[in-house]
Formats: structure tokens, C-alpha cells, sequence
């Protein structure tokens, strides 16, 4: 019955951790960080609409239709921001 227990709670962990029973075990196995992020798709999905807006605002004050205050700092903030969250999915799927 503790077998059972035991494949239990590895098969309970991989669910956690979003990966095949297989992909947790190999991850664990060569000693890799798993890393749980719960709501990061929403936060992608809301980082894409903003960069779509930031585009948008852009290609307007190039056509010289609006003016722009600090778009080069709005621009690299935006970049920053979405190489962090580049960071966070590599270190998600495993580091």
C-alpha cells in the first residue's frame, strides 16, 4: 500500500507542477528547479495588449498624428518588462 502512496504523491506533484509524471521525474532527477507560476497566462495576454497599444501609439507619432511624451523611456520600460517575463517562462518550464 505505500508504493501506491508513493506513486500517489509523485503522480499529485507532477499534476502541481503542470508536467508529465515522466518530466517531473526526469526534472527532479537531474536536480532542476520547478518553478509554479499560477495567473501567468493572463498576465502575458494583458503584456501582449499593451504592447499592441504601444505599437499603435507609436506608428502615430511616427505618422506625426499624435505627440508623444517619453516614448523612447515608455518603450524600453515595456522591453524590460517583457524580457523579465521571458525569464520567468524560461525558469518555469525548468531551470
Amino acid at each position: 500500500m505505500e508504493k501506491y502512496a508513493d506513486w500517489q504523491k509523485l503522480h499529485d506533484k507532477a499534476d502541481t507542477a503542470r508536467l508529465t509524471l515522466t518530466d517531473y521525474l526526469t526534472a527532479c532527477g537531474l536536480q532542476k528547479e520547478i518553478v509554479i507560476i499560477d495567473g501567468l497566462e493572463e498576465v502575458i495576454r494583458q503584456q501582449k495588449g499593451v504592447g499592441r497599444n504601444l505599437n499603435q501609439l507609436t506608428t502615430l507619432a511616427n505618422m506625426g498624428k499624435v505627440k508623444t511624451v517619453y516614448l523612447k523611456e515608455l518603450t524600453d520600460a515595456y522591453a524590460q518588462v517583457s524580457s523579465l517575463l521571458s525569464q520567468i517562462l524560461k525558469r518555469k518550464r525548468w531551470s
